[in-house]
């Protein structure tokens, strides 16, 4: 299996090249990249089946390994309403992780919309290579809208919170 830092090469590679298709199956996982029409579309896989050939591209290209498909992204409709507001602070993740509203299944939520908060308050849980790390809100003001759902794959410097200041 190839490791996320790998595939992301793989993605930056295929995205600067002219090719338009790119497979790779080892170890039972199957990475399928497709640019389709600027965009670039990644298919992750997982099958217990022997590895198969590679489809060597054109031109040379680093080899990556396949991650966990990504969970589905929160209703962007509220949070698109909110979000035009220029005067909100957004509380980014400072990393690639799983997004966790509190620190166990069965606790409650850290912060709800609504909720005031102070720059030291914690807000979240990223999850990260099995550490579990506490995001501050970095701002005084009150949580106006939750960006992201429990549970969710988030990306380095994602919008998770947008806060209106104090």
């Amino acid at each position: 299996m190839l490791k996320i830092q790998e595939i992301r090469e793989i993605i930056k590679l295929i995205d600067q090249s002219s090719i338009q298709k790119f497979t790779f199956e080892s170890d039972g996982g199957k990475i399928k990249l497709e640019k389709n029409g600027g965009q670039a579309v990644t298919t992750v896989t997982d099958s217990p089946a022997a590895p198969a050939p590679v489809q060597a591209p054109s031109a040379p290209v680093a080899v990556a390994a396949p991650t966990p498909a990504p969970a589905p992204a929160a209703p962007e409709a509220p949070a698109a309403e909110v979000a035009a507001d220029e005067t909100l602070h957004k509380i980014t993740s400072p990393m690639v992780g799983t997004y966790y509203q509190a620190a166990s299944p069965d606790a409650e939520a850290y912060v709800k919309k609504g909720d005031k908060v102070t720059a030291e308050s914690i807000v979240c849980i990223v999850e990260a290579m099995k550490l579990f790390n506490e995001i501050e809100s970095e701002v005084s003001g009150e949580i106006v809208e939750i960006l992201v759902q429990d549970g969710q794959l988030v990306e380095y410097g994602q919008p998770l919170f947008l806060v209106r200041e104090n």
